[in-house]
């Protein structure tokens, strides 16, 4: 794993970590993530010219389509639009049920769905996989093939890796960290506590 996310990841971790370091740290990690998931953008080769001579480089082949799940997923997305300038937006709002950890939609929308687009969804943490597995459900009805799917997490449980992989193989999933297991409240072990919370402030 990539020195600078353990070094970010572990004040994360730290529940002595206060509010403002930990958003820094959070978005150290999301602009690692998002030029890592340049490496799994297709692209081609392309003739340019410098201002001393002729030269060959690559460009994207495929339009941008980023896909936060709210309401963690905004917090990486400033970082996604960095290395995806002009992408468009798709915002998909689904709130975990703490009692049964099940998935509920609250929001959706997306904008125009194009033939050769590239779907990134982002969410900072991937449990169970159930809001995982919903928002790529409801984007393949609209069109989308899986293998047009990525899906950006900072760490993840295998339960969740599982349960995703398990249901749409062909998308492809990164994370920053995956660690061992989920309790029985089905929180990540070891984990960041709930990062919507820490992130926002609203811890209880």
């Amino acid at each position: 794993m990539n020195k600078a996310i353990d070094l970010y990841l572990t004040v994360l971790r730290n529940k002595k970590t206060k509010r403002c370091s930990f958003q820094k740290n959070a978005n150290l990690i999301s602009e690692i993530l998002a030029q890592q998931t340049l490496l799994h953008i297709q692209t081609k080769q392309v003739h340019i010219e410098t201002p001393i001579d002729a030269t060959e480089g690559i460009e994207r082949c495929d339009d941008v389509m980023l896909v936060p799940i709210l309401r963690s997923g905004i917090t990486m997305l400033p970082a996604f639009l960095k290395f995806f300038p002009g992408a468009s937006i798709g915002v998909m709002g689904l709130q975990r049920d703490e009692k049964t950890a099940q998935a509920h939609w609250y929001y959706h929308k997306l904008p125009t769905i194009t033939s050769n687009q590239q779907i990134i969804i982002i969410d900072p943490m991937i449990a169970t996989g159930g809001t995982g597995i919903e928002t790529i459900g409801f984007l393949k009805k609209e069109g989308i093939p899986e293998d047009k799917m990525l899906f950006v997490s900072i760490i993840s449980a295998p339960e969740g890796i599982n349960a995703i992989t398990e249901k749409y193989p062909h998308v492809t999933i990164i994370s920053a960290g995956k660690d061992k297991e989920l309790n029985k409240k089905k929180f990540i072990v070891p984990g960041l506590g709930d990062f919507g919370d820490r992130y926002f402030g609203t811890e209880e």
